[in-house]
């Protein structure tokens, strides 16, 4: 393919010296030294993959960065996110990510972007930048980044991981296949668990963000062959890389608009959101404080359920709450009935961040049990926002 950017104007000796192991390759040179100077490239999340991709892209002299992450920096992410610290613990992932990327070349120009990333704002910033890398690990988002990027007609480069196994690959309207051919469509709530619930192999996103930073320098300085129609998988556990070819669907619609993702993923309503009249599908911590509150003064009866797995209640539990693991649960309602304890009044699932308990919630409610909810941002919200003095993982 043609390079993505123009070549900027010419570099300082002190820059050409810095990336001299660049100018002297084939293919790259003080031209494509150039073009990765007078690029703008976007890292949808600073997390695992976002890390190494960010770390590469300022080594390599990628002129501006920018990095979009509503998140701040916890414990739990140094096993794998790299570029955070533990002085970062805190701390707005955006603004670590930033001061990491100066130490590593003063050169780049970083831009934050400490937001949610939703169907308001994404045309607006993306549209300012040549090329989007997805590193986030919710569907709502993979897509809403697909088709902005197809509205905008920007190249994404797109990697996923969990536990084990990573894949990588470029999508690009216009030019080949899109997310959406890939995935037409989403997983029903809760059916993969997010890294947070599944566990994430740590080295593994040094392997797949790797790959998708090598992939942005090849768009923009137009070398090699991308990934354009075609999908890596590795097995961490086997080091083996398998290449799926990926082709556009002729049928697919056509990505007009940007539309309600959480919606288009299945995502039970917020409070306050379209939902029927007494219908509160989803609650939040506070409101579960109060039932709680409510039913230990007797004016209240509900189950609290606890669909996570049996180890997870080793590190934090919500007083109060029985525990019905999500496998259990579903084969009970595939099976026609319900898990001893659940009873026929109302219930409230929770689990670690809400996609199980989501999950959870859809089952219950195609099984004919309509008094039932589900708290959103489960435990971990809980912990942050009720009780700090338990554990997260």
């Amino acid at each position: 393919m043609e390079p993505l950017v123009a070549p900027g104007p010419p570099l300082p000796p002190d820059q050409l010296a810095r990336y001299s192991r660049h100018v002297i390759l084939p293919g790259v040179g003080v031209e494509g030294q150039r073009r990765l100077a007078n690029a703008r490239v976007l890292v949808v999340g600073a997390g695992g993959l976002g890390s190494p991709a960010l770390l590469y892209l300022a080594a390599a002299g990628v002129g501006t960065i920018g990095v979009v992450d509503a998140d701040d920096v916890e414990e739990s992410n140094l096993q794998r996110q790299v570029i955070h610290g533990q002085a970062d613990l805190g701390r707005p992932k955006t603004e670590s990510a930033a001061d990491r990327i100066a130490q590593v070349n003063p050169h780049v120009t970083v831009r934050t972007h400490r937001v949610h990333l939703d169907a308001s704002n994404a045309l607006a910033i993306l549209g300012d930048y040549d090329l989007v890398l997805d590193g986030t690990d919710n569907f709502p988002t993979r897509y809403l980044v697909n088709d902005a990027c197809a509205l905008l007609g920007l190249p994404e480069v797109w990697g996923s991981i969990f536990r084990f196994d990573g894949q990588v690959s470029v999508f690009w309207a216009g030019h080949g296949p899109t997310y959406r051919d890939l995935f037409p469509a989403p997983p029903p709530p809760g059916a993969v668990p997010s890294c947070a619930e599944g566990g994430v192999f740590g080295v593994l996103p040094a392997t797949i963000g790797s790959v998708m930073a090598t992939e942005a320098v090849k768009l923009i300085c137009g070398l090699g062959e991308p990934l354009v129609g075609r999908l890596l998988v590795f097995d961490a556990l086997s080091t083996n890389w398998r290449e799926i070819r990926v082709r556009r669907d002729p049928a697919a619609p056509a990505i007009t608009e940007l539309v309600d993702y959480e919606a288009f993923c299945g995502m039970p309503a917020r409070e306050g959101g379209a939902q029927a009249a007494g219908d509160p599908g989803e609650i939040d911590v506070h409101a579960l404080r109060d039932l709680l509150d409510a039913r230990a003064r007797g004016d209240a009866d509900f189950t609290l359920v606890d669909v996570r797995e049996g180890y997870e209640r080793e590190i934090v539990v919500i007083p109060g709450a029985v525990h019905v693991p999500l496998g259990e649960l579903e084969a009970a309602v595939d099976g026609g009935t319900l898990p001893a304890g659940l009873g026929t009044g109302r219930v409230v699932l929770h689990c670690k961040s809400g996609g199980r308990s989501a999950r959870a919630l859809a089952m219950l409610r195609g099984a004919g049990h309509r008094d039932a909810a589900h708290v959103a941002g489960g435990v971990l919200a809980w912990v942050r926002e009720i009780d700090p003095s338990g554990r997260t993982y």
